[in-house]
């Protein structure tokens, strides 16, 4: 089996990390591949922002768990982010957030999935664990979801589409089982 296959058959949604910080090399490799991702009419829609100050991850950690433990619409979410250590963005010392202007194309969703599908395979083949992460809209879009994206630079007119946490798995998972009868065959 090709090392493109291997990669993508072994990944694994991690949802705990070491919290070992990447390497400049390893960041430098996950922008790369995130710059490689296409786009419909190349319009390239995102903006890719790379954090790895982990004490504004973990701040933008706090604020997401106590708005989810607050509201009883998230309950749900909250008791299992709770059950699985209380943290809702896993220890990642690195977190990509991709955001983009969503007046661009009606594409972006699309466009931004395959970027972070990208960033999460980078990772697995670099021996990285990474798990593709929408609870980060949470504090994003909360009461301080302006002042947090100001400090995590957002472009202007761009929203949250969805991050991707990268670093050392603290265990491996098995990847998700396939179901084959997810393809039809014509």
């Amino acid at each position: 089996m090709n090392e493109v296959l291997k990669t993508i058959k072994e990944r694994f949604s991690c949802r705990d990390f070491t919290g070992e910080p990447l390497t400049d090399d390893m960041i430098k490799q996950i922008a790369d591949a995130a710059l490689a991702a296409p786009s419909a009419r190349n319009l390239m829609p995102w903006q890719v922002i790379i954090v790895t100050d982990k004490s504004l991850i973990d701040e933008t950690d706090d604020e997401g768990v106590r708005i989810m433990a607050s509201d009883p619409q998230d309950k749900y979410d909250f008791n299992r982010i709770s059950s699985r250590g209380g943290r809702m963005l896993y220890n990642a010392p690195c977190m990509v957030i991709i955001s983009a202007d969503p007046g661009v194309s009606g594409y972006v969703p699309i466009d931004c999935g395959i970027l972070a599908e990208n960033i999460a395979l980078a990772a697995a083949s670099l021996g990285l664990g990474s798990v593709i992460c929408g609870l980060a809209a949470v504090p994003l879009n909360g009461p301080r979801g302006a002042e947090l994206k100001k400090r995590l630079r957002f472009p202007a007119g761009h929203e949250f589409v969805i991050s991707v946490l990268v670093g050392t798995a603290k265990s491996k998972t098995a990847p998700h089982e396939p179901d084959p009868g997810k393809i039809t065959y014509i």
